[in-house]
């Protein structure tokens, strides 16, 4: 045996026929096992064989199909490979095979076939025995410059690759350790060679030929390799990053197999776009450091690594954030002031604010974005308002809706040691825009939920300070970004379910209901053009008066915004579309007047289908638009939802009108009272809060500390003497609670107690204290509204609320009677017909503090 492999085979061997590869002394193949006499050999002499001879077999390169070997052996190639059977594997689906994995140990030569079936088994003659030289010997002729020049072309294949992959390190270790006469069968297993080639080299038994067969297969690689470099353009940096190489065993556990499959290696390319991009991303000294050295880790890194793709999914996100591109302002105020009267109707506060920044925006440029929050019942435009100052502006406008949101790493963005990290919602709406100065808005501010995974409302406060949001540092991204050009607004229903030291950084402006005659205009303004547009409809086909719309609004809607009456009017519409998509046409002889109104209205009904045909001969009147009247109003929406009820419910003693605020605008509130034999207990129901039921203990606590000055005792000293009082709010399954009740309370016990009726056009708002006090309550504006919306006369509020009527509509203030309260005298006083009677009247002391 030759120095090659140290093993003396056996001169009997059993044979295996492999059809899709070469294997030659030196190399590691993988080798499929398909054919019945494959399989035999398999299971009889490598599954029970236990020595190292019985592990050794013939393998004999075959070119034909094997599925046509099944009955008869091909013709058997004369010269084959030894090899070492290193692994088996099995597997029983989708049917029975195997797998092996062999090492070539030398040449051997045919002598005779001794059996065919089950496999075969032939005579051999061992090869590569007189292959042994001297140092010496091979520096002499023809062979020893040969040798020469084989080993100089594998030191500059090697010498292509990336000398950082262990891989290649240790095979360029073993190009000097190994004898130079295996370098043929090494390097032509490992480069891209066809079958046919490796089959010459197979065949040259003589050292010399194998090193003139196989010596042009390397330079055609070299070549090659070159060629591929310059259509590149590498860098040189980068030429050593070409080849592909996967690990195989050449020798047992010491050589390696070369894939040389180029693959498209565009990550070196991809790396020199990425770190251009960096360099021009414009970003701050301390990003820009992380960059470039996040850049040199993906360098050095194997693209199987799982860090890999992480590290680059970060780069590009860093390139794509805008850190120095900003749209420029337009700072034109008259323009911005009819863009904002023509786009929202009302909403004066908010159109001064937005204004006011402008203005000082134009005198200094780098004034910081404020932080605004709108504040009002739902539907009333605070989300379509910070759309209208984006255009106003001419910035970039990005909607992030918190409701519902309860992980701070929706906000602050997920750490990169987890899987699936990515940033924060502030840092991706930067990354959409594509600009550093947008217009942020953060709907629904108040919905904020809370959770294992942290508060939300605390990490915005960092991004909802001025002072602070310079460098706002998302966890993703682990480097300061500055959100102080951007001009945050966030919208909520109400500040009570805000943290206090969220609202601490905003600037809260209120946004109030509309009045009546407000929502006519919006509604002729926006709103019906608007649903026309959605329905495909044109002002020739559907009118609705504004008498129309004011009946939708009393009679049909109950709301401080906007979105039922849009509902209400889209309803309408749909009615109208379903005419016109029939073909029905209005005609002048199809137009009823009514009784009441001197205009042209349609029953919509399917009257005038019947008429089509006899008028099919004669030329059809010119067409007339719907108008929608209020008969065929209550057609298409049905009876009206709400009634005015006031006088009716107000008939019996007992009974006063109170005013509520609520997220959805102001209320009326109706407060009963009634009384019955007893022990003098205070039933309370209605499911109220315990503001409330404090305040009804206070309205009976001060009535009866007060019973003889109003003439309540009833010829006892004590009013609730044998006697128990039950106080209701009416719509029990609606939670109330608030400071605003206890002037209502006390007047309805009044009520109650003295036999007499409150007027039925008064409302009144305000708390008491056990003295008799009437403090301020805050929503004032949407409770008168509330009132004007009920046609009430006369509202009752504290003395201390009169600066909030300057909010309120002139025409609003005009059509109501207001009676400034200080103390509940003057409630009383002004809630029931005549004054309420009172026998001794207390001086006021003066307070001397």
């Amino acid at each position: 045996m030759s120095s090659n492999s140290g093993i003396q085979i056996p001169s009997r061997l059993p044979l295996l026929c492999t059809h899709d590869g070469v294997l030659l002394p030196g190399s590691t193949m993988r080798i499929s096992v398909d054919t019945a006499r494959n399989m035999h050999l398999v299971k009889s002499r490598l599954l029970k064989g236990t020595s190292l001879k019985s592990t050794i077999i013939g393998v004999i390169p075959n070119t034909r199909d094997p599925e046509h070997d099944s009955d008869e052996l091909p013709s058997l190639h004369s010269i084959g490979t030894a090899g070492l059977a290193v692994q088996v594997v099995g597997s029983n689906w989708p049917k029975p095979h195997y797998t092996l994995l062999i090492t070539g140990l030398c040449r051997f030569r045919v002598s005779q076939l001794l059996r065919e079936k089950p496999f075969p088994v032939a005579e051999v003659e061992q090869l590569d025995k007189l292959e042994q030289y001297t140092e010496g010997d091979q520096a002499d002729g023809e062979l020893g410059e040969l040798s020469q020049r084989f080993y100089q072309a594998a030191v500059q294949l090697v010498g292509m690759l990336d000398m950082s992959v262990p891989v290649v390190a240790k095979l360029r270790r073993l190009l000097d350790s190994l004898p130079k006469e295996t370098l043929p069968d090494v390097l032509a297993a490992m480069i891209r060679t066809s079958n046919k080639e490796k089959l010459q080299v197979l065949d040259a038994v003589d050292l010399e030929e194998r090193f003139k067969k196989a010596l042009p297969l390397l330079t055609r690689q070299i070549e090659g390799l070159k060629l591929l470099q310059k259509t590149r353009k590498l860098r040189p940096d980068d030429d050593k990053r070409v080849l592909a190489i996967r690990k195989g065993g050449v020798f047992p556990g010491r050589q390696f197999s070369l894939d040389e499959e180029e693959e498209e290696d565009e990550d070196g390319d991809d790396t020199a776009v990425l770190e251009k991009k960096v360099k021009a991303a414009a970003m701050p000294e301390a990003a820009l450091r992380v960059c470039l050295k996040e850049l040199k880790r993906l360098k050095k890194m194997p693209q199987s690594m799982p860090d890999y793709a992480l590290t680059r999914n970060y780069l590009e996100m860093m390139v794509e954030l805008p850190w120095s591109k900003s749209s420029t302002d337009c700072l034109d105020i008259r323009a911005a002031r009819v863009l904002l009267d023509n786009d929202h109707y009302a909403m004066e506060k908010l159109k001064r604010r937005v204004l006011e920044y402008l203005a000082v925006r134009q005198l200094k440029s780098t004034l910081k974005g404020p932080i605004l929050c709108f504040v009002g019942p739902p539907g009333v435009g605070k989300t379509s308002v910070g759309r209208s100052i984006a255009r106003t502006l001419g910035r970039e406008f990005h909607r992030i809706a918190l409701g519902g949101v309860c992980d701070q790493s929706d906000i602050r963005g997920h750490r990169r040691t987890y899987v699936g990290s990515m940033p924060g919602r502030i840092i991706n709406g930067l990354k959409t825009v594509g600009v550093n100065n947008p217009v942020f808005l953060l709907d629904e501010v108040d919905k904020l939920g809370k959770s294992l995974q942290g508060d939300p409302a605390a990490a915005l406060l960092e991004v909802l300070d001025p002072e602070q949001n310079h460098s706002f540092t998302d966890h993703y991204l682990n480097v300061p970004f500055d959100l102080s050009q951007v001009l945050f607004i966030a919208t909520a229903n109400t500040t009570a379910t805000i943290p206090p030291a969220l609202l601490d950084r905003m600037e809260v402006l209120q946004v109030q209901g509309y009045t009546q005659e407000e929502k006519v205009e919006i509604a002729h303004r926006h709103l019906i053009p608007h649903q026309l547009e959605q329905h495909g409809l044109t002002p020739q086909q559907l009118q609705i008066p504004q008498d129309t719309t004011k009946d939708i609004i009393s009679k049909y809607t109950r709301e401080a915004g906007v979105r039922s009456l849009e509902r209400k009017i889209g309803a309408i519409c749909r009615a109208v579309a379903v005419k016109v998509a029939e073909g029905h046409k209005v005609s002048r002889a199809d137009v009823k007047w009514t009784k009441n109104h001197h205009q042209r209205s349609l029953y919509l009904s399917d009257q005038n289908t019947e008429n089509k045909e006899e008028d099919s001969g004669i030329a059809a009147p010119p067409e007339m638009p719907i108008v929608i009247d209020p008969i065929a109003l209550k057609d298409i929406l049905g009876p009206p939802v709400f009634e005015m009820e006031v006088s009716e419910r107000l008939t019996l003693p007992g009974v006063a009108i109170g005013l509520a605020w609520t997220p959805m605008g102001g209320e009326i509130m109706f407060v009963e009272a009634s009384r019955m034999e007893g022990e003098g207990q205070l039933t309370l129901t209605g499911q109220l809060g315990d503001v409330m039921k404090e305040s009804a203990h206070l309205a009976i606590s001060w009535l009866r500390s007060n019973a003889k000055t109003y003439l309540l005792t009833n010829g006892s000293a004590d009013p609730l003497e044998g006697t128990d009082i039950h106080l209701h709010f009416p719509a029990g399954a609606v939670t109330k609670d608030g400071p605003s009740a206890g002037v209502t309370i006390v007047t309805c016990l009044a009520s109650l107690l003295s036999g007499r009726l409150v007027r039925s056009d008064v409302a009144m708002t305000g708390e008491i204290t056990l003295r008799g006090l009437v403090l301020p309550v805050g929503g004032i504006k949407d409770k008168v509204l509330a009132a004007h919306r009920a046609n009430l006369k006369r509202v009752i509020i504290p003395k201390r609320n009169e600066k909030d009527l300057e909010e309120i509509p002139p025409h609003v203030r005009a059509d109501l009677d207001f009676v400034f309260a200080s103390t509940l005298d003057e409630v009383l006083n002004a809630a029931f017909d005549g004054g309420f009677p009172a026998a001794v009247r207390h001086p006021e002391v003066a307070s001397k503090l």
